[in-house]
């Protein structure tokens, strides 16, 4: 993405509403109980996500996040592949309602380079 593009722009944005935590920051509110979400395209996620990750992508996720996490309360931790798209559905879900509400900074990228559980 070209520097001071639109969704460069756009994501940006989003990133200054939401809070966004470091991947091992992600695994120890997994292991905590909050609901990790992969973001990418069924196709990214086939090819390998974090362990015990829910895919619900960018594309979808506001439409099917209530019938997976119905308490607006309930720890959510998204990321994608470098972590803008997780920005954005993050922005999102925070709009709808959802409180407690986070992005993996680095994405998937970040959690296979910390060794993290990775599944397929």
């Amino acid at each position: 993405m070209p520097p001071g593009s639109r969704f460069e722009k756009l994501t940006n944005a989003a990133k200054s509403r939401i809070q966004e935590i470091s991947v091992a920051e992600a695994a120890q509110r997994q292991a905590q109980g909050a609901i990790l979400i992969d973001v990418r395209e069924a196709e990214e996620f086939a090819k390998g996500h974090a362990q015990g990750a829910l895919p619900l992508s960018k594309g979808i996720i506001e439409v099917k996040i209530e019938q997976h996490v119905p308490d607006l309360a309930t720890a959510i931790v998204c990321y994608c592949g470098g972590g803008s798209r997780s920005a954005l559905a993050a922005d999102n879900l925070q709009k709808m309602g959802y409180t407690n509400v986070a992005s993996a900074v680095g994405g998937v990228k970040a959690w296979k380079e910390a060794g993290l559980p990775m599944e397929s």
